[in-house]
C-alpha cells in the first residue's frame, strides 16, 4: 500500500507505536438514494475480530464535500472515552446500544463533521459517529483508511489482514505509480459478506 509519510507519523503518534494497514473502504453515497449508518463504534466490530485492545484508529478522507444535506459524518465528541459500547441489530443494521447511546448524547454533544475534498479525520476507534441518508442532489463519497497497532495483531484469523509492515514512500510514489490496478492477493469484502460478519458477531455475543 502507498502510505503518505506525513499520515503515517500522525497515525504512530496518536496510537503511540508502530502501526499497519488494517483495512480500508470507499463509501459512496449516491444523490438522493445514500442510505444511514446507524450509531456505532469501529471497534465495537474489531473486538469481535479479536483485537483486545483499542489500539486502533480510522482516517476519513472526504472525495467529495461533506455536508449536513448530502449526510455528512456525525459524532458524539468526546464518546471514545466511555469505553466499548454493545452492538446489536438496529432494525437491519449493526449498531451500539441506543439506550447507551441516548445517554452519552446528553454529556458528549453531537457535532457534524463538515469536510472539503482532501480533508481528513482521524478518529480513535471508540468514538461513536452515524450519518444519515444523502437525500440532495450531490453524491458523497469518502476514503476511509482503518489501522491498527503492530503490538495489537487479532489473536485469531478473520477476514481483515493481519500484521505487515508499513514501507514509508516520498509523496510523489502516487503519480508515479505505473501499476493503476492489481487485484492479485487481495480480497473484496462484498456486502453479503459483511453481513454474514455482522451475524457472526451477534452469534458470539449470543
Amino acid at each position: 500500500m502507498c502510505f503518505n509519510e506525513h499520515g503515517y507519523i500522525m497515525v504512530r503518534y496518536l496510537l503511540g507505536g508502530e502501526v499497519y494497514h488494517y483495512h480500508a473502504k470507499v463509501m459512496m453515497k449516491l444523490a438522493k438514494v445514500g442510505g444511514r449508518h446507524a450509531w456505532h463504534q469501529d471497534y465495537g466490530y474489531w473486538y469481535r475480530n479479536t483485537a483486545l485492545f483499542p489500539d486502533m484508529m480510522t482516517v476519513f478522507i472526504a472525495v467529495d464535500r461533506c455536508h449536513k444535506g448530502n449526510g455528512c459524518l456525525e459524532i458524539l465528541d468526546g464518546s471514545h472515552k466511555c469505553g466499548r459500547i454493545e452492538h446489536n441489530f438496529v432494525g437491519e443494521l449493526v449498531g451500539a446500544d441506543m439506550e447507551r447511546v441516548n445517554m452519552i448524547e446528553k454529556v458528549c454533544p453531537k457535532k457534524y463533521v463538515e469536510m472539503n475534498p482532501g480533508d481528513a479525520l482521524f478518529f480513535h476507534c471508540n468514538l461513536l459517529h452515524y450519518s444519515g441518508p444523502n437525500l440532495s442532489e450531490e453524491r458523497r463519497w469518502a476514503f476511509l483508511v482503518a489501522y491498527n497497532k503492530a503490538t495489537n495483531d487479532p489473536v485469531e484469523e478473520h477476514h481483515h489482514p493481519n500484521y505487515t509492515p508499513l514501507h514509508k514512500v516520498p509523496n510523489s510514489a502516487i503519480l508515479d505509480c505505473g501499476v493503476l490496478w492489481d487485484a492479485s492477493g487481495k480480497e473484496l469484502l462484498t456486502k453479503e459478506k459483511r453481513q454474514n460478519s455482522h451475524l457472526k458477531e451477534i452469534n458470539v455475543k449470543s
